[in-house]
């Protein structure tokens, strides 16, 4: 997609005066169209469930303190019912628990409302694509990288138990280890997918087994249903309708 694709915003604050800045700050940028505003999280998920389908926006500003849902509930939300927009959560001040806590709940990017009107079009740009502009917010915020790495990473303990509207947006697995699940995905044998990868198999093995310890869960079978579920690997074709899952071989 080319850096200047449309950009279809929804804002939501509390505050007509900054959502009139808003308006006001990105009105120079042509590739930018405001289609929706709200006041508050009813009724931003108001507006997204009545928006015509040329209207749905691929980016939302989003104020954290919002009143009653506030901006990381309505976050979560919108990230499970639409999770083809981008969302912006922006904040009063800078925060290493407020930047943690908006990734924690979907956010594609985080930052304070002192940001520039050029940075802040870049940043709808760049969500508007599907990118996450986190690694910005990770060096500017070296806690935060600390607490994503280390929070993410002892994620799958507890993760089991979070509603569907709550599930992490990173996956705490290796990339090696979500090829081994894609491949598993597919109807791969433990040996088929040494060969593909280049591996042993006691090292296809070896993965499985980190990877059941990490997702807490029993066989290999329940994480690729994990996986798919959260987003982590592609839906294959050979699942659909197709046969069971093998089970671990030599």
């Amino acid at each position: 997609m080319p850096p200047h694709a449309s950009v279809k915003l929804l804002i939501v604050d509390d505050h007509p005066l900054f959502r009139q800045g808003v308006r006001a700050a990105l009105s120079t940028y042509d590739e930018i169209t405001i289609v929706g505003e709200a006041s508050s999280g009813e009724e931003a998920l108001a507006w997204m469930n009545a928006a015509p389908p040329n209207q749905e926006p691929n980016a939302a500003l989003i104020d954290l303190n919002l009143p009653g849902m506030n901006g990381l509930e309505l976050t979560r939300q919108l990230r499970h019912q639409y999770p083809g927009t981008g969302i912006v959560v922006l904040s009063v001040y800078e925060s290493d628990d407020q930047a943690f806590n908006a990734l924690r709940a979907g956010a594609s990017a985080y930052r304070s409302k002192e940001v520039n009107p050029r940075e802040l079009a870049d940043v709808l740009r760049r969500v508007a694509r599907g990118e996450y502009v986190i690694n910005d917010v990770v060096l500017d915020e070296p806690k935060v990288a600390s607490r994503v790495l280390s929070q993410f990473r002892s994620l799958p303990q507890d993760v089991a138990t979070l509603p569907d509207s709550d599930f992490p947006l990173f996956t705490p697995l290796s990339d090696r280890e979500i090829e081994v699940l894609e491949r598993i995905a597919a109807g791969g044998s433990n040996r088929e997918i040494a060969e593909a990868l280049r591996i042993s198999t006691q090292t296809v093995k070896n993965h499985i087994s980190s990877i059941l310890r990490k997702l807490s869960l029993n066989d290999r079978t329940q994480a690729v249903l994990y996986a798919l579920r959260r987003g982590w690997i592609e839906t294959p074709e050979t699942i659909r309708g197709g046969p069971p899952l093998p089970e671990d071989d030599a």
